[in-house]
C-alpha cells in the first residue's frame, strides 16, 4: 500500500466548537492471543518508530551483559526532559563503567523540558549530549561497549559495530520481520524502519515476557520508574502510572507505542507527525481494549488555547 493510502483520519482539532483540523494516521491494537483486535488504516505500513525502538534497544543492551539497577534502566529506555535525575542518572551509568559524559557520541542538545532549557540557558549554558533526551540510551550504549571490550569510541554508532548489530538482529526477533531498511535518527544512532504491527508485537513480547529475562528487567524498569522513561509532566509517564501494568513509549514525529502483560498491546503513527493527536488516540485505544482509563484521559487530554484560555480540544475520531 502507497504511505498516503495507508492512513486515515484519526483525530480532530476542535476550536470554540468548530472543527479546525484533521490529522490521518494508522493504529493497530493487539488482543491477549496476539492476534490482531482492531485496526485503524493499515496494520502493515511500514514506519520508523524513532525512540518507541528504545526498550527493544535496551533488551539487546541486556542480553549482552549490561547490567543495572532499574532505575538507571528505566533511563536507557528514556527521551528524558532533561530534569536533575535525568542528568545524575546518565552520570551514574557512565561511571559505573569507568566512563563520562565525553564518551557520549549522541547530538549535543538542550533539555527537551522547557523549562529545564531555560534554566541552562539563563545559567549560560550551551548544548550538551548529556542533556539531549537520548543520552540515557547512549550511556547504556557505551557501558555495554566497555562490558564486551568493544569499541567504545563514537563508532559505536555504525550499523556495522558488534553492539548495533545485536540491536538489529534483536529487534528483528521481537518484531518478527527483519529490519526492511536502516536510517539515522536524530541523535545519531540507527533508526530501524519495522512495520506498525511488527512495532505492537516487539511491546507485547517485552511486557508478556516472551522477550525472556532482559526483556522482563526492562519491562520492570519502565513500569517501576515511569518519571525516568519521560518526566513527571510528561504524558508517556502519566499513561503509566495510571494504568496498572503499562508499559508505553513516545516516539517523535507522532509514534506511540504500550502494551500490558496479558498481551494486549497498541501501536499507532500519526501521519503528519503531529504528536498532540498521539495521547486522545491511544487512550481511546486502550479504552476499546477494555481498559479502565477514566482517571488518565483527564491527565493526558490537549488542549488548545484561545486568548489566553481553552477554548477546544483533540480528540480521537476513528474508533
Amino acid at each position: 500500500m502507497n504511505l498516503p493510502e495507508a492512513f486515515v483520519p484519526v483525530a480532530i482539532t476542535c476550536r470554540n466548537g468548530f472543527d479546525e483540523s484533521v490529522h490521518f494516521g494508522a493504529l493497530v491494537a493487539l488482543g491477549p492471543s496476539g492476534e490482531i483486535e482492531f485496526s485503524v488504516g493499515d496494520p502493515q505500513v511500514l514506519i520508523y518508530p524513532r525512540s518507541s525502538n528504545k526498550p527493544m534497544q535496551a533488551v539487546a543492551m541486556m542480553r549482552a551483559g549490561l547490567s543495572l539497577p532499574l532505575d538507571l534502566l528505566a533511563l536507557v529506555c528514556a527521551s528524558h526532559d532533561g530534569a536533575q535525575m535525568h542528568l545524575d542518572g546518565v552520570r551514574r551509568i557512565l561511571a559505573l563503567a569507568g566512563l563520562d559524559e565525553s564518551a557520549l557520541a549522541n547530538t549535543a542538545d538542550y533539555p527537551l523540558d522547557d523549562h529545564e532549557a531555560e534554566v541552562v540557558l539563563r545559567s549560560g549554558g550551551v548544548k550538551r549530549p548529556l542533556f539531549m533526551n537520548c543520552s540515557g540510551k547512549h550511556s547504556g550504549m557505551v557501558s555495554t561497549c566497555v562490558t564486551n571490550r568493544w569499541a567504545h569510541d563514537a563508532s559505536y554508532l555504525a550499523q556495522t559495530h558488534p553492539l548495533q548489530q545485536a540491536i538489529t538482529d534483536t529487534i528483528g526477533e521481537l518484531a518478527e520481520q527483519d529490519p526492511p531498511h536502516i536510517g539515522v535518527d536524530g541523535c545519531g544512532a540507527p533508526a530501524h524502519v519495522m512495520s506498525l504491527i511488527g512495532l505492537a508485537r516487539c511491546f507485547r513480547s517485552i511486557a508478556s515476557g516472551a522477550a525472556g529475562s532482559a526483556g522482563a528487567a526492562v519491562y520492570t524498569a519502565m513500569t517501576s520508574h515511569p518519571e525516568m522513561v519521560g518526566g513527571n509532566h510528561r504524558d508517556v509517564t502519566a499513561f503509566m502510572r495510571q494504568v496498572p501494568g503499562l508499559m508505553a513509549k513516545d516516539g517523535a514525529d507522532g509514534v506511540f507505542a504500550a502494551a500490558l502483560p496479558d498481551g494486549r498491546a497498541v501501536a499507532l503513527k500519526i501521519a503528519d507527525g503531529a504528536n498532540r493527536a498521539r495521547p486522545p488516540l491511544m487512550v481511546a485505544a486502550l479504552a476499546r481494549l477494555g481498559i479502565d482509563t477514566s482517571h488518565l484521559a483527564p491527565l493526558v487530554e490537549e488542549h488548545i488555547s484561545g486568548g489566553g484560555t481553552v477554548v477546544g480540544n483533540v480528540r480521537a475520531v476513528a474508533l
